[in-house]
């Protein structure tokens, strides 16, 4: 009872056991308040005790509304992981606990989802897609109401600030609020939806008008969504435009709506629309009950879920969701557990709408109506077949329905493309058959209580297909051909022309590239891949065809023949004859599809998500794995068709930015080990190192060699090793690994020129975070390689920056510096507003973070062109310089004083300083000078002297700027000390100096006879 009086976060019942979670944090805050209070403790907390203080803070934050902005200042204060923490404990609240949070706790939920957001919190992302979760679709409560209202408030306050950081989320949140404003549109003369429906129409539209590149990525149940709300007129007008102006929506290769039908939408979208409570109750039920014994379990979830008439709209995200997003395992499909076409049953029995019916059913086969088998999964279609045959003994009724449903799509989804339609659905079927879903079509053909007008327009639609649904249909792009397989002493290497522009397939775009490589002498260019060409644009594609039917074989039987083939499979591809007719040609999207499918079937994995680790199947660079070889053959041709390729596998989610900036790093590291990129400890070593110690480097230049026809060179017994090569060739192979990628990164860019969020720069930053959970001990030497090779890129990128000041330990800083000081990068370049600007953010990073930066900017300023007075001058002119916050930034400025020399403008800056704060830092700077420099600090004073001589007092006077007394009184001091009398050798410092010895810095003039009204006074 103790505990129900004190929660202050949860809606407790008398009976209910004490939440462990909710406990640690009260107990948190309960213990660390006093702490949470200003004058807030500047010792940094040890790693348990920093988990404490995020527990804390939590708590307080949504148990105190007034004290909510304090804690948080907190919390800046203390931050060392970007908030991951924190946000990771408020996404647990959201998902675990939303719906018995009090009211109170709920709104300051949607504050701190604001805080997050403006602070860029690692995981922000995943804070608002947990709340677009807790929405109820079909449910108008106040509090249902009030939170889409708080969100989309969100969504449209932060919407170009988004799309810059984080875009996807925007996807996320634009398939919720279609699918809302479905049900919201539905309720008329409702004054609470009003404002709310404006806002869901606002933000829908101008994402659909304005970044329809985004909105495509949610595939194509986008337009299954805009189908429900083509009576709205913002809406109705849009959907005119994808159907008749699809240029409107000025996306590069978005031409015709069909585009969007054969891109598959990812699983992760179904989920939005499921909240967390509901998907576990579903994957009980669809994991754990036994079939006949699940009548309780669905009675029980009805009343919970869809106890209200409106709350049927929801059974077409769930059936949705059991479709695609939940694939049992073949263990469980095997047991006596429920299957999924079961439970879809049962909730089509629950729907009384009919028009809720109905969309259930299009939820249920919109996956058939443009199937392909090489981009589309079979488990996406079982259930609805599953549910049309396993229903015929008892509820033919249902098969019935289901059948005349599934031909009217058929016959009235796409007037325009019906062809499209049919042959996706007849691939669906097909496919169920080859893959054993059913034993043959003759259970529905020899089905006497089947309708037998059905039966005759299921025959047209089978006879509609040329071969039959005997043999596997094939797409209408890519024919079927039966010739002997070519072999591969005969596919060695491959003629590769230029490509030409080419009729891209629906899903993607059409875009091409220019590109040259930097060094024709090395990079094995178009004209160095060579191979007797292929007499027939037929036989071309046939011996594409015969390759990629042995490559599964091949890759049982050895790994080395299964990669030749793929080899030879890439090569062939790039020699395809660019004349071929578009409905004969391959296109490198479906090529991809093929290849991805071959290896899968023997567990391996193309372009693996790197946090698998390098000893995952065909992960990373991995020696002989299909990965390295498709980096490599790209590295070397860069040709468009490659290009697309990987685009292909990139949209799909693989990570092949990060692939190749792997495999570019790892090659430039073994040849720096080895000495050739100017390693002077591995030069006396040279001849020691072995292919063992450099696995990549050989690998790459064997399929260099291969590909400038050495084969036979490379297999004599006088081979030249690799430990004898001409450096200069081996560095530049390394420099044209990068060079491929940073051409894949303009590719990227370029497809997608349109979006805010695809500079160059965040895309490589983007794979350098995926390369670091990688490759986390190479982590120094992947940083000093980019930023080599990157330096427009990089330099100055206050994000990759910072990532590296987090990333490196001290001893890895230390060696980052010697690099800097002997100005083989640079980090922060030489533009004094880029350089202030990253000195005027670090204000804002954690204290250990801006030790580590002005350690580096010490080293580079030291050793650079940049006028440090400038900076010094704008840094102590700067509003946001307070002694709390800019206290390290003082220090690393006065350091790199005293690595300067005291030059005649860097003299004049420093006793020209505000005295607001850090007011003896003019004074420490010169006494600094006076023990390294003397005579230039003297001469430079002299001058500094003379330039104010030349005024005159009513100047001064309407400058309204004095000279800094502290650097002044310590003058005054030093020259007593030295037994001179001051005033007399201060007021003569100028004599016998030129006149035109110097022009003073460009505030100077401006301060006229300072000095001299400031001595007098």
């Amino acid at each position: 009872m103790n505990y129900i009086m004190a929660s202050k976060i949860l809606k407790i019942g008398n009976y209910e056991a004490k939440n462990h979670f909710e406990l640690s944090l009260m107990q948190a805050f309960e213990e660390l308040e006093p702490k949470l209070r200003p004058p807030f403790s500047l010792a940094i907390p040890s790693p348990q005790e920093y988990l404490q203080l995020n527990r804390a803070i939590l708590c307080g934050v949504l148990t105190d509304s007034q004290m909510a902005k304090t804690y948080t200042k907190y919390l800046h204060a203390i931050v060392t992981d970007g908030y991951a923490f924190f946000v990771s404990l408020t996404v647990k609240i959201v998902n675990d606990l939303y719906v018995k949070l009090v009211d109170s706790v709920k709104g300051q939920l949607i504050w701190v989802a604001k805080e997050m957001v403006d602070v860029l919190a690692v995981g922000f992302d995943g804070l608002l897609v947990s709340l677009l979760r807790q929405i109820i679709g079909g449910d108008f409560s106040d509090g249902n109401l009030w939170l889409c209202f708080e969100l989309i408030s969100i969504f449209l306050s932060n919407l170009n600030y988004l799309i810059e950081e984080e875009p996807l989320v925007l996807t996320s949140a634009l398939y919720v609020f279609i699918r809302l404003l479905a049900d919201h549109c539905r309720l008329l003369n409702n004054v609470k939806l009003e404002s709310l429906k404006l806002l869901e129409i606002e933000f829908c539209v101008k994402m659909l008008r304005e970044q329809f590149h985004l909105c495509m990525k949610i595939g194509r149940d986008l337009i299954r969504l805009l189908q429900d709300l083509v009576h709205v007129p913002a809406f109705r007008a849009i959907w005119k435009d994808l159907v008749l102006n699809p240029g409107e929506f000025r996306t590069p290769g978005f031409s015709d709506i069909s585009q969007l039908y054969c891109c598959r939408t990812s699983s992760c979208y179904f989920l939005l629309r499921i909240t967390p409570e509901m998907e576990t109750q579903l994957r009980f039920l669809l994991m754990h009950v036994k079939f006949g014994s699940q009548k309780r379990h669905q009675t029980w979830f009805v009343k919970k879920f869809l106890f209200k008439p409106e709350r049927e709209t929801v059974i077409v995200d769930i059936v949705r969701f059991i479709c695609c997003a939940h694939h049992p395992s073949n263990e469980t499909i095997q047991s006596d557990i429920i299957p999924r076409w079961a439970v879809v049953g049962w909730l089509l029995k629950t729907c009384r709408k009919n028009y809720v019916q109905a969309n259930v059913k299009l939820a249920l086969f919109y996956d058939w109506l443009f199937f392909d088998e090489r981009i589309d999964n079979i488990m996406n279609i079982e259930p609805g077949m599953l549910l049309i045959v396993c229903s015929i003994t008892k509820y033919i009724d249902m098969t019935n329905s289901l059948l005349e449903f599934l031909l009217l799509l058929v016959e009235n989804y796409d007037l325009d493309r019906p062809h499209v339609i049919s042959r996706g659905i007849l691939s669906a079927f097909n496919v169920l058959v080859q893959k054993g879903v059913i034993h043959s079509l003759d259970v529905l053909t020899s089905c006497d209580a089947l309708s037998p007008c059905l039966k005759q327009r299921l025959g047209r639609l089978w006879s509609s297909s040329k071969p039959g649904l005997t043999s596997k249909l094939q797409p209408a792009n890519v024919p079927h051909y039966s010739v002997p397989p070519l072999t591969l002493q005969n596919l060695s290497c491959v003629e590769t022309t230029k490509p030409s522009p080419e009729q891209s397939p629906a899903c993607e775009e059409k875009v091409r590239l220019n590109t040259k490589p930097i060094d024709t002498s090395i990079t094995a260019s178009d004209d160095l891949v060579t191979c007797p060409s292929i007499s027939t644009s037929d036989t071309q594609v046939d011996a594409i065809e015969s390759l990629l039917k042995n490559l599964t074989d091949a890759m049982k039987k050895s790994n080395k023949m299964g990669l030749q083939i793929l080899e030879a499979t890439l090569l062939s591809f790039l020699n395809l004859d660019n004349k071929v007719p578009a409905l004969v040609s391959i296109p490198p999207e479906v090529l991809c599809s093929r290849i991805a499918d071959q290896f899968e079937a023997i567990g391996c994995k193309l372009f693996a998500p790197l946090d698998n680790g390098p000893n995952a199947p065909c992960s990373g660079y991995e020696i002989s794995s299909a990965t390295a070889l498709v980096s490599r053959t790209f590295i070397f041709s860069q040709h468009d068709k490659m290009q697309r390729m990987l685009l292909f596998w990139s949209r799909n989610g693989l990570p092949v930015g990060a692939h190749l900036l792997s495999y570019a790093s790892q090659l430039a590291y073994e040849a720096y080990v080895a000495g050739y990129s100017g390693n002077a400890m591995a030069h006396n070593n040279l001849s020691k190192l072995g292919e063992s110690d450099m696995p990549l480097l050989t690998f790459h230049l064997d399929g260099y060699f291969s590909l400038t026809n050495d084969r036979i060179l490379r297999a004599c017994k006088d081979i030249v090793p690799i430990s004898e090569l001409d450096k200069k060739s081996v560095i530049k192979l390394v420099e044209n690994s990068f060079a491929a990628y940073k051409c894949f990164l303009e590719f990227c860019r370029n497809v997608l020129q349109k979006e805010e969020d695809t500079s160059l720069s965040k895309l490589l930053l983007l794979d350098i975070v995926l390369c670091l959970q990688w490759e986390r001990a190479k982590a120094k030497f992947l940083f000093c390689s980019i930023f080599q090779h990157f330096a427009d890129l990089c330099v100055g990128d206050k994000k990759i920056i910072r990532l590296l000041i987090g990333l490196l330990d001290h001893a890895d800083l230390v060696e980052v510096q010697f690099v800097i000081g002997l100005k083989k990068i640079s980090l922060f370049g030489e533009n004094c507003e880029t350089i202030f600007l990253l000195i005027k953010n670090s204000l804002s990073w954690d204290p250990l973070e801006q030790h580590r930066f002005w350690g580096l900017m010490r080293s580079e300023l030291a050793v650079s062109k940049v006028p440090v007075e400038k900076i010094i001058l704008q840094f102590f002119y700067c509003d946001d310089v307070n002694a709390n916050n800019s206290a390290i930034a003082a220090g690393g400025l006065l350091t790199l004083c005293s690595c300067c020399a005291p030059t005649s403008e860097l003299v004049g800056t420093i006793m020209l300083l505000p005295e607001n704060v850090f007011q003896d830092f003019a004074a420490t700077a010169l006494a600094t000078w006076v023990v390294s420099n003397p005579t230039m600090l003297f001469d430079s004073l002299a001058k500094f002297s003379e330039e104010l001589n030349k005024k005159n007092g009513d100047a001064f006077d309407s400058a309204g700027i004095t000279i800094n007394r502290s650097a002044v009184l310590w003058l005054l001091n030093y020259f007593t000390a030295q037994g001179m009398d001051a005033s007399d050798i201060l007021r003569n410092l100028s004599s016998n100096i030129p006149a035109s010895s110097c022009d003073f810095i460009g505030s100077a003039p401006a301060m006229t006879d300072c000095f001299d009204k400031l001595m007098v006074s």
